[in-house]
């Protein structure tokens, strides 16, 4: 539930679209612990302790959501691991495992390879690959930063993307979306988990 309520965040609305990719033992155990239960509150937004949780197909659809689950081999990775692929003006793409008692890693987003446990505020930046573009994020940012991911996503296109976990939410966004190194970017405020670290 936590790493679709991540794909939620990061989106910022309901997803028309959603497609769950489950590995592993998520493919063996889905029905019976109810994770695509869980997975569909997730994308829906709801709260851990939400009684809704379990008529979550019923609310998906009654929203106008469109969803399937899917199995596959996603590789070497955490054998309880999701993909979420969800669309809202365009296809984006959040990897996952649950790794026990309520814990996460994002392992991915967009393809950019992380370790995210969303215990911080997280920005995730569609940058410009260019020389000084990270320096010209970093100084719109006036907090402690815990780690930072960079990756260049596409080369013919010149596009990068960056991910920064922040001790706080202190940033001038507006200031961030008008730098001309700035394609896209989005915020994912920490997560508030039922008997939080």
């Amino acid at each position: 539930m936590r790493i679709a309520r991540f794909a939620r965040r990061f989106a910022a609305t309901m997803p028309r679209k959603v497609v769950f990719v489950l590995h592993g033992s998520f493919t063996r155990t889905c029905e019976g612990h109810g994770t695509k239960k869980a997975l569909l509150a997730g994308i829906l937004d709801l709260s851990y302790d939400d009684e809704k949780i379990s008529k979550s197909y019923n609310l998906a659809r009654q929203n106008g959501l469109k969803f399937t689950f899917e199995s596959a081999d996603l590789g070497d990775v955490h054998p309880n691991t999701v993909r979420v692929r969800f669309f809202t003006d365009e296809w984006h793409e959040i990897e996952g495992c649950s790794i026990g008692g309520g814990a996460i890693k994002i392992t991915k987003v967009d393809e950019v390879e992380c370790e995210l446990d969303w215990k911080y505020d997280t920005l995730i930046v569609v940058n410009r690959d260019e020389p000084k573009a990270l320096m010209k994020i970093l100084n719109c940012i006036d907090v402690n930063i815990a780690n930072l991911y960079l990756r260049r996503v596409n080369l013919l296109q010149q596009k990068a993307v960056t991910i920064i976990e922040l001790d706080g939410s202190n940033y001038d966004v507006e200031k961030l979306r008008k730098l001309d190194v700035v394609l896209e970017c989005y915020f994912v405020p920490k997560d508030q988990f039922l008997g939080s670290w």
